[in-house]
């Protein structure tokens, strides 16, 4: 697991900072998975590359986890030490096969029209993430999954609202065109980084719909499993804040800092959860009114 725990630790993750409250096989399961998302989506990401060689790489990927998921010997190191993390949890190929299909979309589409559009992305590079990674925690309540899919949109979400700026800069947005038509704001708008009333306006929108998302998964985990997904809920908390930050600031994420939880905070989260979870206070401080 070498180099999948190399790739995490170089990540900084909000996500990778939650398997510190695993159990050691566990943790290690989530750094292989990790680094895999990691991987896939950096290829993605490597704007210096034609879009045609990232494709072929994605497919490479495609083909590599395929063998992996099913017993042959896959070429890419990382997928090597995925396997037993596959074959130990029972890890599905269909799931590898939607994040690879989400990062593709990111290959060629820049832009979401409506907010079916967005949940659908959201699901394919944020959900089914959190879909494996239950498998990895372990939970005997198939209601688990629900919580899976509606904590990696509101993760996501947040993730979208923090990196307008970023991604404005690789002529990515991703806010739904109608919320902005719905307030005034173009596409030219969001580029320059013109911030406005409507732009908060349109900010305040996405972030409603995160807000929902953050309460159905609150709503949806079974009581029984809050312990098995102390990881998953200490995301949540992490993410919860990190909105909460981008409320405080009116959305105005156009400055030259990106809006941050720093190490302390998120010291002083994983405190919270772990103390929470040995009282027995196990209820989610995410999703509130």
């Amino acid at each position: 697991m070498e180099t999948s725990a190399a790739i995490t630790r170089r990540s900084g993750s909000n996500l990778a900072l939650a398997f510190i409250l695993l159990p050691k096989a566990r943790r290690d399961g989530m750094a292989a998975l990790y680094a895999f998302c990691r991987e896939v989506d950096d290829v993605a990401d490597e704007d210096s590359r034609p879009v045609a060689d990232r494709a072929l790489a994605l497919a490479e990927w495609r083909e590599d986890v395929h063998a992996a998921c099913n017993g042959g010997a896959p070429r890419f190191v990382v997928n090597r030490e995925l396997q037993p993390v596959i074959r130990e949890y029972g890890l599905k190929f269909e799931y590898f096969d939607e994040l690879i299909r989400g990062c593709e979309t990111d290959l060629t589409r820049h832009r979401y029209a409506t907010y079916a559009e967005l949940e659908q992305y959201c699901y394919r590079v944020a959900s089914v993430v959190g879909l494996l990674s239950i498998e990895v925690f372990g939970y005997s309540d198939p209601r688990c999954r629900e919580y899976a899919v509606h904590l990696g949109r509101a993760l996501q979400f947040t993730n979208i609202l923090r990196d307008v700026r970023c991604d404005a800069g690789r002529d990515r947005i991703y806010l739904p065109t109608e919320e902005l038509r719905r307030h005034g704001v173009t596409d030219e708008d969001v580029l320059r980084g013109r911030y406005s009333e409507g732009y908060r306006r349109v900010a305040e929108a996405v972030a409603a719909r995160a807000h929902g998302f953050y309460r159905a998964a609150r709503e949806t985990l079974p009581e029984s499993e809050r312990r098995s997904m102390v990881a998953a809920e200490l995301m949540g908390s992490v993410y919860w804040r990190l909105l909460r930050k981008l409320e405080t600031s009116r959305f105005d994420v156009f400055g030259p800092t990106l809006v941050r939880i720093n190490r302390w905070q998120k010291i002083a989260l994983i405190l919270r959860a772990w103390f929470r979870i040995r009282v027995g206070m196990v209820a989610p401080n995410y999703g509130l009114p």
